[in-house]
C-alpha cells in the first residue's frame, strides 16, 4: 500500500515537473521556432526601395525629459546619417513635468528645428503626441536620447517604408559589448529574431521604442497615459490592415548596463503596459485582428510563466526528494554532482548565477505586472 501511494505520488510529482517545463519550453522556445518554420513556408520580405528613400521628408521625433548636455550629444548623432540632411527635420519633444531642459536652451542646440512641450499631465505619449503635430515629414523616426543610431539607420527605415504594405517598421537594438555573456543579451537576441519572423509572416507585435518609423499620416494621437508606444502603435496600424515591419540594418546602439534587479522594473513596466492595451485596443483578442494568436502567444502567454515555473520546481524538487529519500547513498550523491557548478569559477559561474537572478528577476516582474493589471494601476512609466 505504502508503495502505491510511493509511486503514484512521484508519477503526480513527475506529470507536474514535466507539464511545467514543457509548457515554458512551448512558450519561449516552441513559439519562436514556430514562428521561424512559418516564415521559411510563406514568408513575405519587405520591398524597400533606397533610391525613392533617399528622396523622402523625414520628422525625427526626440521625446525626452533629459538635460541639454544629453540631447545636444543625441542630435548630433541624429544628424550623423547618410540620410540627406535637406530632407530632416528633427522635433524635441520635452516632456510636460520632470524634464531637465526647458524650451529655451534645447532651442540654442544646432540642429533643431523645433520643440515643444507635451500636454497634461506628461509621460511620454503626450511628448509624442506634440512631437508629431509639430513634424512636417512624410515618414516619422521616434527616438530615444539614451541610443545612438548608426549612419544607415535613417534611410534604411525611409527606405524599408516605401513598401506600401508596411505602414511601420522597426530597427534592432544592439546592447553594449559588456552584455556579451549576459543573459539579457541572450533573451534579446531571441526577441529580434522573432520579431523578424513574425514580420514575415504578417507583421512584428511590437516595434522597438529606441528605433522605429511609421508615416505620419497613419499617425493616431496616444491616449494620455499609454505606457507602450511601441506595441500600440503597430497594433492599432495592424487593426487598420497594415503590417509592421522589421530590419537588422536600422540599428540603434546603447551602452548602458542593467542589473537584474534594473532590468525586471522595466519588465515589470512593458508587461503593465500589454495588459493596459487590452483596455486601449479591445479588438486585438477579436477577429479584426489577423495576428491575434501571434499576440497572444507573443505578449499574454508569457504572463502565465511563474505558474509554469512553480509547477517546474515544486514538481522536480519534490521527486528529487522521494528519490533520496528512497535511495539515500545514490541521491546525496547526485545532489552533490548538481551542487558542483554553483562552485566552479570564472564565466561559467557567473553566468550560472546571473541567468538565475534574471529568471527570478523576470518572474517577479510578471507577478508585479500581473498586481498592477488587476488594480488598473497604470501610471508606473516615470522614467525612461
Amino acid at each position: 500500500m505504502a508503495e502505491t501511494i510511493f509511486h503514484s505520488l512521484v508519477i503526480t510529482l513527475f506529470t507536474l515537473a514535466a507539464f511545467g517545463v514543457g509548457t515554458l519550453v512551448l512558450i519561449w522556445l516552441g513559439f519562436p521556432i514556430g514562428m521561424w518554420v512559418l516564415a521559411m513556408i510563406r514568408g513575405s520580405r519587405m520591398r524597400p526601395d533606397a533610391e525613392s528613400g533617399s528622396t523622402t521628408r523625414v520628422s525625427l521625433v526626440l521625446a525626452t525629459r533629459d538635460s541639454p548636455d544629453a540631447i545636444a550629444t543625441r542630435v548630433r548623432n541624429l544628424l550623423d546619417t547618410d540620410h540627406p540632411l535637406s530632407r530632416l527635420q528633427v522635433v524635441v519633444a520635452l516632456d510636460h513635468t520632470g524634464s531637465r531642459a526647458t524650451e529655451d536652451e534645447v532651442r540654442q542646440i544646432p540642429g533643431v528645428n523645433s520643440v515643444v512641450i507635451g500636454a497634461a499631465p506628461g509621460g511620454k505619449a503626450t511628448a509624442l503626441n506634440a512631437g508629431v503635430l509639430a513634424s512636417t515629414g512624410d515618414v516619422l523616426i521616434m527616438a530615444d536620447t539614451a541610443q545612438a543610431f548608426d549612419r544607415q539607420t535613417v534611410p534604411c527605415l525611409a527606405a524599408a517604408l516605401t513598401d506600401s504594405r508596411f505602414g511601420a517598421v522597426s530597427g534592432a537594438l544592439l546592447l553594449g559589448e559588456r552584455r556579451r555573456l549576459s543573459p539579457v543579451d541572450l533573451y534579446w537576441r531571441l526577441e529580434k529574431w522573432l520579431r523578424f519572423n513574425e514580420s514575415l509572416v504578417h507583421s512584428a507585435v511590437g516595434v522597438t521604442g529606441a528605433v522605429y518609423a511609421t508615416r505620419r499620416a497613419l499617425w493616431q494621437p496616444l491616449p494620455p497615459g499609454t505606457l507602450l508606444d511601441d506595441v500600440y502603435v503597430p497594433m492599432s496600424l495592424v487593426l487598420r490592415g497594415h503590417r509592421v515591419g522589421f530590419t537588422y540594418d536600422a540599428v540603434a546602439r546603447d551602452v548602458r548596463v542593467f542589473d537584474a534587479a534594473a532590468e525586471g522594473g522595466r519588465k515589470a513596466r512593458t508587461l503593465t503596459g500589454v495588459l493596459q492595451l487590452l483596455d486601449l485596443l479591445p479588438g486585438l483578442l477579436s477577429k479584426r485582428n489577423p495576428i491575434r494568436w501571434t499576440f497572444v502567444m507573443h505578449k499574454l502567454a508569457r504572463l502565465t510563466s511563474p505558474v509554469f515555473v512553480l509547477f517546474a520546481v515544486v514538481g522536480s524538487m519534490g521527486v528529487a526528494t522521494l528519490f533520496v529519500l528512497a535511495n539515500p547513498r545514490l541521491g546525496l550523491a547526485l545532489t552533490a554532482g548538481l551542487m558542483v557548478p554553483l562552485f566552479a569559477v570564472g564565466p561559467l559561474r557567473r553566468l550560472l548565477f546571473a541567468t538565475l537572478r534574471w529568471v527570478f528577476a523576470m518572474q517577479w516582474s510578471i507577478v508585479t505586472a500581473l498586481r498592477n493589471g488587476l488594480s488598473r494601476r497604470w501610471s508606473v512609466w516615470n522614467q525612461r
